[in-house]
């Protein structure tokens, strides 16, 4: 099977956001962004407020709400986990992995963080890129915007 084949599977099992609807969603109480884009990337770019910056290869142990190595948000296998990254290729192949093991709310942002600033929604740009979350660890009061959502 090829990578676009394995893509397209993986997506018929997903119900994508489009940038708008993730900032929407993502203002409940029970959903959160994780951005997974390399540290270049969130330098380059900028950042989504309030967003949870995860590396990709520690994602399902840091989202899994029954791994020791879970962030403080991972309380339930509810929570509804959107994946950014930065075209919205490797996010959903992430959200799909989060479903495998139990996430079922799990998606993932249609064009992912350029498609976001395509839309004009806001974006950060911290002196310092945000440091990915370690196990257990909550967000750092640098890390924090203003609140945790600000409209756009």
């Amino acid at each position: 099977m090829s990578i676009d084949a394995l893509l397209a599977r993986t997506r018929a099992g997903l119900r994508r956001l489009l940038p708008a609807e993730a900032w929407a969603a993502a203002s409940r109480p029970d959903a959160f962004i994780a951005d997974t884009r390399p540290e270049f990337q969130r330098r380059r770019d900028g950042e989504v407020p309030g967003a949870i910056v995860i590396e990709r290869n520690q994602l399902e142990w840091r989202l899994d709400p029954l791994c020791d190595a879970r962030i403080p948000e991972a309380t339930s296998a509810d929570i509804q986990w959107i994946v950014l990254c930065d075209e919205g290729y490797s996010s959903s192949l992430a959200a799909s992995s989060l479903r495998q093991i139990g996430l079922a709310n799990a998606t993932d942002v249609i064009g992912g963080f350029q498609a976001w600033m395509t839309a004009g929604l806001q974006v950060i740009r911290p002196a310092t890129p945000t440091r990915p979350r370690g196990p257990g660890e909550h967000a750092r009061d640098e890390d924090r915007p203003a609140s945790r959502f600000v409209t756009p």
